[in-house]
């Protein structure tokens, strides 16, 4: 389809609009307004496909105010939207029907001075700062595909509206545009679309190990006075995962009887069965935690990845004409599994480097490069070459990873290896009759009846969420080879999609023209744009391409 799009041509373009982008922005114009004149003010655009800045931002969420003390010195007279100062904090081993509390916790996983936040409500404040800041920000824009002309970035496709599913244009089709910029910034969070364009165009990614990623599910509950103290955090290992396997749960207070839990797991597991949502309800059944929640209403959720390879999996943070901030490019501290006050710090010394660049009137990678020299000098650099092997210590499970972590601690962070080889999440899967004969059926069954009261089932859960898409759209979950999900995967692994997705996209339905054969069947509406997908896949055949703006989730306490 030969479509003429309109070209739009801005000084700065920022795909993303969480605590990275925003922080970008905010950070850019100060240091312009502080120019007094020197540097004049560019046209600086922040794109977010989410239906208002916040939509699809979901995290944990505890805050270390680090960055934002940098940021925004006088942030506390700006009514911020805390929830809670953390006030308790602890870490429990967990058995099937017991629990053991750590007698003490190291410094470094201690939330002293931290505060229990809503990501989606922290990033709808940021966002009105930043806009206060005379910088624009426009919902609802999907950016589709990075824009690279000789080896240079150059801009961005946006997402056309209005085609049906076969991608024929309605009554009500609008073409996207073209966005040029002399800088793009992708601030998109975790294996955005277009980051994934600039491993495979630009080669970000060489010389660096793979990425590697967890797959956290959340839930906001309402529960009865006096379950948890005042600001108290609670954090488990152990149950339900079994020992070689990576990952854990956690109990946030919010105030106002308000509390979330959540768990997190990895994608390297080789559990082909492997169900993220199912180890969530699993982990509520745990008497410590149903004693919290139970007699309580479940209000909203929420699932997103967690990029948690570390120092060495980070790719190359500038190109001509791109800078790469946040989730986007892995800041994220895998000891405590917080990346808040790094994507803050990461926006802010790329703002840093732009303002470089509007001096010089040059955006080549010359110039861009001073990210990587900004980034190897800051303290988020430090804070993260500390825990730079700190999720590969687990590769050998849970009772050898802890003791790599405290040598790692001792000896600032190397361990007994320093960047020890790894492979991409999905190579770790085994094939299901292998697995189940090393672990048993057992391992694979889903021993749960869900009574959407206390434990919820995905569509349940999903419609807590407040995900709508557009349904008369072309599938952004693009599948490159049906017959490989309907026989080859379905013998080999037992269509694992059907479990790791944590939204219920995925479902393998009676095929009418093979009595007694399954067919893979999408419902790309329930999806809460995870991308667990796109990395867990074991033929990597999914790819996870951006929808119409504006839909996705509608996260509220998230």
């Amino acid at each position: 389809m030969d479509i003429e799009k309109e070209v739009l041509e801005v000084d700065i373009l920022v795909v993303g609009a969480g605590p990275a982008g925003l922080s970008f922005g905010y950070h850019l114009a100060n240091l312009i307004k502080k120019s007094e004149g020197r540097v004049s003010m560019p046209e600086i655009i922040i794109a977010d496909k989410g239906s208002y800045p916040g939509a699809h931002s979901l995290s944990g969420a505890v805050l270390n105010p680090r960055a934002l003390l940098e940021l925004m010195p006088d942030y506390l007279e700006k009514d911020i939207p805390f929830e809670k100062k953390v006030h308790t904090d602890s870490m429990l081993y967990l058995t099937e029907q017991s629990k053991f509390k750590l007698p003490f916790l190291p410094e470094s996983l201690r939330n002293d001075g931290n505060y229990i936040i809503s990501l989606n409500k922290f990033s709808s404040w940021m966002a009105e700062q930043v806009e206060a800041m005379e910088v624009n920000i426009f919902p609802e824009t999907g950016a589709y595909e990075l824009i690279v002309e000789n080896g240079q970035v150059t801009g961005v496709q946006t997402v056309d509206l209005g085609l049906d599913k076969e991608g024929n244009p309605r009554s009500n089709f609008e073409p996207g545009s073209f966005i040029k910029a002399k800088v793009i910034v992708l601030a998109e969070g975790v294996h955005g679309s277009l980051t994934k364009q600039a491993y495979s165009k630009l080669n970000i990614g060489a010389g660096k190990l793979p990425q590697s990623y967890l797959t956290g599910v959340k839930e906001v509950w309402e529960i009865p006075e006096g379950r948890l103290d005042d600001g108290e955090i609670i954090h488990t290992f152990g149950w339900p995962l079994p020992l070689e396997e990576y990952g854990g749960g956690f109990v946030y207070d919010m105030g106002g009887n308000m509390a979330a839990v959540g768990f997190a797991v990895g994608l390297n597991s080789p559990n082909p069965t492997n169900d993220p949502h199912f180890l969530m309800q699993k982990f509520k059944t745990h008497p410590e935690i149903r004693r919290i929640f139970e007699g309580g209403q479940m209000l909203h959720y929420g699932a997103k990845t967690i990029p948690e390879g570390g120092y060495y999996a980070m790719p190359k943070l500038h190109h001509d004409g791109l800078l790469l901030i946040g989730d986007s490019a892995g800041f994220l501290n895998s000891q405590k599994l917080k990346g808040i006050h790094l994507a803050m710090k990461s926006g802010m010394l790329a703002a840093e480097t732009v303002f470089e660049a509007l001096e010089k009137d040059d955006y080549s990678a010359a110039t861009l490069k001073g990210m990587e020299n900004r980034f190897e000098n800051s303290w988020a650099k430090e804070e993260l070459y500390k825990v730079r092997n700190f999720h590969a210590g687990f590769e050998d499970g849970l009772i050898m990873g802890l003791a790599h972590s405290g040598l790692q601690m001792i000896t600032g962070g190397s361990g007994i290896f320093n960047r020890r080889k790894s492979h991409p999440d999905y190579k770790h899967m085994m094939q299901i009759d292998d697995y189940v004969a090393r672990k048993g059926n057992e391992a694979v069954e889903k021993n749960i009846k869900y009574d959407n009261k206390y434990t919820f089932d995905k569509l349940t859960d999903v419609f807590r969420s407040g995900t709508k898409h557009e349904e008369e759209q072309p599938s952004h979950l693009v599948i490159a080879d049906f017959e490989i999900c309907n026989t080859k995967c379905t013998e080999e692994y037992g269509n694992p999609c059907q479990y790791f997705c944590p939204a219920q996209v995925y479902e393998m339905v009676d095929n009418e023209e093979k009595p007694g054969h399954k067919k893979l069947m999408l419902t790309p509406s329930n999806c809460v744009h995870c991308k667990t997908c796109d990395i867990a896949d074991p033929y990597q055949i999914i790819t996870w391409v951006t929808p119409e703006g504006g839909g996705g989730p509608n996260y509220t306490n998230m």
